[in-house]
């Protein structure tokens, strides 16, 4: 459907990861690896945070949060494109690409948001110990899980309403390994001024600089707090159980900044389906290994369970 004419379209093409034969098969294996590790890992997060009593902890909670999160935001990008390699038919509906992209921004703004507030809990873990059990008890923590799942689905909605009111587009053909809103923008020969200016204001500046600025001033008081600790190994031990949230932080805000935010001179095909692969598929991954790697708490109870599951067997 790609004519000079410019049209609406009933459907898309997705042009996947790679057009070379040759690397279909090695792509396909090296994806479908990634999604069955990444379900692996989280769920295995998942389940220890439900089964341990040790880990039903405010940090374990969002944590939790932070691996379902992961599972959905994966399997949204990844189901199609290994679809396609199976069947070989690269079509979505129009109502399909939509709603994925939809559905992959929304659990994009949702993992930033519990990982703001991720921040949060271990500001009040270090620099409110006494009060710590009072200020993140069982009810704030549910509603503060709660307003991060519903703000990620409400601030895109004006986005899908600006990608739904597209009246035609140059081409259908989409050269990406899923939908989403730039290339769907850069498709569209419609008036894209107010979708541009939103996701500059909203994606870049509410979505993403806010919770980062938040998650950076609770680092601030956090490091101002440890290095009143006047034990050496009581730093590092604060430093230690802060490490693993700061790394996935930092992992994830670099990928987004390259992926969405730097200017159109510096893209590239390559390296823009690159970024989008890293963070919708490898941060998934990294997550439950940061904190299955770098935790103590998560390690012990990963060898309790593997211990319960031998005696059983």
């Amino acid at each position: 459907m790609e004519q000079s004419n410019h049209t609406i379209v009933s459907y898309f093409i997705i042009k996947g990861l790679t057009d070379d034969p040759e690397l279909q098969a090695p792509i396909f294996v090296l994806i479908l690896f990634i999604y069955l590790i990444c379900l692996g890992g989280n769920i295995m997060i998942l389940l220890l945070v439900s089964l341990d009593p040790q880990l039903q902890t405010p940090m374990y909670f969002f944590l939790g949060n932070l691996s379902l999160l992961d599972i959905c935001s994966t399997t949204v990008t990844l189901h199609k494109i290994l679809f396609i390699f199976i069947s070989g038919d690269n079509t979505m509906s129009f109502f399909c690409c939509i709603t994925q992209m939809y559905m992959f921004i929304s659990l994009q703004g949702d993992v930033l948001l519990i990982l703001t507030v991720m921040g949060y809990d271990r500001y009040v873990a270090i620099c409110r110990p006494l009060h710590y059990q009072m200020v993140m008890n069982r009810r704030v923590c549910v509603g503060l899980a709660t307003i991060c799942w519903v703000i990620g689905y409400i601030e895109i909605t004006p986005t899908l309403l600006a990608v739904l009111r597209f009246t035609c587009y140059k081409s259908n053909i989409i050269n990406q390994f899923f939908c989403d809103v730039i290339p769907l923008k850069k498709l569209s020969c419609s008036d894209t001024t107010f979708l541009e200016l939103y996701i500059l204001i909203e994606g870049g500046f509410i979505a993403c600089l806010v919770p980062l600025i938040l998650t950076f001033v609770s680092y601030v008081y956090i490091i101002n707090a440890i290095m009143r600790i006047c034990s050496s190994t009581g730093r590092r031990k604060a430093f230690y159980t802060c490490s693993s949230h700061l790394t996935v932080v930092i992992l994830l805000y670099t990928t987004i900044f390259w992926q969405y935010l730097t200017p159109e001179s510096m893209d590239t095909l390559a390296s823009k389906k690159l970024f989008s692969l890293f963070n919708t598929a490898v941060v998934p991954i990294l997550n439950p290994l940061i904190y299955s790697l770098k935790n103590k708490d998560v390690k012990s109870s990963l060898r309790h369970m593997l211990k319960s599951c031998k005696v059983n067997v």
